[in-house]
């Protein structure tokens, strides 16, 4: 782990307590779990083979800011509608996936289409950030009643570390009889890299017991950057890469209420 997550992690850590100290929130912590798939410059877009087949997973810890309860009391905060409709998320995730060129370009019988085939990738992906929830319905019945449903939805902002490994099994990228033509000469790298990315979701809590909830979400992420997966052609010549690296993700999660 690098110095800067590490710095990020000690934040999002510790603000919440000074937070929780100054204004009384009250605290929830989880993790989550579930399939990533990812679309970026390997294979074609909106090609249902690329999209199953550059899938890969990813896991992470939530923590969240709860307006509509102090634990410190053991009673609700004033009744707000923010208070009662929204939580502050801070997240740690990683997701990684394998990736490869899939559709027709791929499997056609010629230098080019062996050139792609071989070419193959896996980004790595480390998530830091937040995110703040709405709830349309009202965080404190949901609270007091087992067994009830609590849909919402998200926008945040994460900081990304990538790391990225694009090769060639024909031997060593950079070279016209490894490497497709589009991305000669420096449309390929290994170095990975940080950058910024957008988060929107939506799902569903499920009020497991008085201190417990299973959740559900589909999210979609879209980073600033098109070097995420260690591809990318020049979008001055090639129009169907103007569209930086994006990915969606499903997974399912355990939340539980610190007192």
């Amino acid at each position: 782990m690098t110095k800067k997550i590490k710095q990020f992690v000690f934040l999002l850590l510790i603000t919440p307590l000074f937070s929780n100290a100054q204004f009384g929130f009250s605290h929830e912590i989880g993790a989550f779990a579930g399939g990533v798939a990812f679309q970026s410059d390997f294979g074609v877009r909106h090609d249902f083979e690329t999209n199953a087949g550059n899938t890969g997973f990813g896991i992470g810890l939530v923590h969240y800011m709860n307006f509509a309860y102090r634990a410190e009391c053991n009673c609700y905060t004033p009744e707000t509608y923010f208070n009662d409709h929204f939580k502050l998320r801070s997240e740690l995730s990683y997701n990684s996936t394998k990736l490869e060129h899939f559709g027709e370009w791929a499997e056609k019988n010629s230098i080019w289409g062996y050139q792609l085939k071989a070419m193959k990738g896996e980004a790595k992906v480390t998530d830091i950030g937040m995110q703040l929830e709405y709830f349309p319905l009202s965080i404190r019945e949901f609270t007091a009643t087992d067994g009830a449903f609590a849909p919402f939805i998200a926008l945040g902002a994460h900081y990304n570390f990538f790391q990225n490994n694009t090769y060639s099994e024909l031997g060593p990228l950079g070279t016209p009889i490894t490497t497709y033509p589009d991305y000669l000469p420096d449309g390929y790298s290994s170095e990975g890299g940080s950058t910024w990315s957008v988060v929107s979701s939506i799902g569903t809590r499920y009020k497991l017991t008085e201190l417990s909830d299973l959740f559900v979400e589909l999210r979609w992420q879209y980073y600033f950057s098109d070097w995420v997966d260690g591809l990318r052609k020049n979008p001055d010549l090639h129009e169907e890469n103007k569209a930086n690296d994006w990915n969606l993700w499903f997974h399912f999660g355990y939340i539980y209420y610190l007192d």
